[in-house]
């Protein structure tokens, strides 16, 4: 088949969309495809074959992410290729070009809904008529699901979600998978941990209670920081490690020195993509209070990773982490220091080591295997054939 993925976030960004839609192209072009991506980008974006960098703009709202410039003949660009399948990744305007070069070419239109937007409406309202704008996200995500032929959910939490909003169009939850093997912590050394931490600004000797993950008010990390004086108290050897970016920063650094922790909070921003394995493999336990996840990459590649999980009770965990038996889970703020605690004894450990055996249903192959069968099912559906391309060329 030739299948178009139309994304507002690619590679190198690193967040769970970017990542999904990596691994699809990649994976389905290995399954003998032909995939083209869509997505800006910049100058300095790598080039790659069938990747499509168009012209972009840091957004208004939220600067570490871009925005693509309109262009008359982008979609003359587009229209160059005639798609079995358009597969769009976002709701924004890459999302709204694959729509419309679906339209045009009459081919089957797929998408999957990879941000609640509802948790985002902040960055726009500030508090202001947030209420009115959360329901707003879910109309207008409403809208654009049901013009799609099927829609892709990474958990069951967003296929209820999509159902309330009032979708009526055909859901299929598929988790997206990841390269589970990189992460093993059998492959990572004791020299290549410790020089992780010397990068990090890690003091020796200590225990490593790790973030990862993008640094803002949606991810809830205000309620982890109120929980390290009583962490840090019963372990004087603990740091709290938070790397990532984002517009929450500073706010979090003036908050940890309101606490007194500033010395034992420590920010050393993003690492590269192509080596956060690496600085997983630094930390002891691995930490996350957000509610706002359609799926949570990071805790499967913490889960992989070995580490014990202390994360934040939500429906996006439903069958991902079993509390007690491959991770803890919290579901009030005074929760989390006790949780910490246990997963900084041998308990732990134990729980880390059930986990990196969880991860392993989250493999890249199968994602892409469980991706080509529903692309299959939905042209039948639609069409009646499993793949339009031989009666078009």
């Amino acid at each position: 088949m030739r299948i178009g993925l139309f994304t507002d976030s690619y590679w190198p960004e690193i967040n769970g969309v970017a990542t999904s839609v990596l691994t699809m192209f990649h994976q389905l072009t290995a399954l003998g495809h032909e995939v083209h991506v869509f997505a800006p980008g910049t100058k300095a974006t790598p080039r790659e074959k069938n990747v499509h960098i168009i012209a972009s703009t840091p957004l208004i709202f939220l600067k570490d992410r871009r925005s693509m410039m309109l262009d008359p003949m982008l979609i003359r660009r587009v229209n160059r290729y005639r798609f079995d399948i358009i597969h769009t990744h976002s709701e924004y305007l890459v999302g709204m070009l694959g729509r419309l070069a679906a339209k045009m070419q009459h081919c089957t239109c797929l998408h999957t809904y990879h941000t609640a937007w509802e948790d985002y409406t902040y960055y726009v309202t500030h508090g202001v008529a947030d209420a009115q704008a959360r329901k707003l996200a879910g109309k207008v995500s409403a809208v654009w699901c049901n013009h799609c032929d099927q829609i892709i959910a990474p958990t069951a939490k967003i296929e209820d979600k999509l159902r309330a909003y009032g979708v009526r169009t055909p859901i299929d939850v598929i988790p997206t998978g990841l390269d589970i093997a990189r992460f093993a912590p059998s492959l990572h050394t004791v020299a290549q941990r410790q020089a992780c931490r010397k990068d990090c600004g890690v003091p020796d000797g200590s225990r490593v209670i790790l973030y990862i993950g993008r640094i803002a008010k949606e991810k809830n990390l205000e309620v982890v920081l109120k929980a390290m004086p009583e962490v840090f108290q019963a372990k004087p050897n603990a740091v709290l490690v938070l790397i990532g970016e984002g517009p929450w920063i500073d706010k979090l650094k003036k908050l940890a020195a309101t606490l007194g922790i500033a010395d034992r909070v420590l920010f050393p921003g993003p690492r590269p993509w192509t080596d956060i394995d690496q600085f997983y493999a630094m930390g002891d336990v691995f930490v996350n209070a957000s509610t706002s996840e359609t799926q949570g990459l990071t805790y499967i590649e913490a889960m992989a990773s070995g580490l014990c999980i202390v994360a934040q009770d939500d429906p996006c965990l439903t069958g991902v982490i079993e509390h007690g038996k491959n991770g803890l889970l919290f579901t009030e703020p005074a929760g989390i220091a006790p949780a910490l605690l246990t997963a900084l004894t041998s308990d732990g450990h134990a729980l880390g080591q059930a986990a990196e055996h969880t991860a392993q249903q989250y493999s890249q192959e199968t994602f892409a295997r469980r991706i080509l069968e529903l692309y299959q099912r939905t042209l039948f559906r639609m069409t009646g054939t499993r793949n339009l391309r031989r009666y078009r060329y």
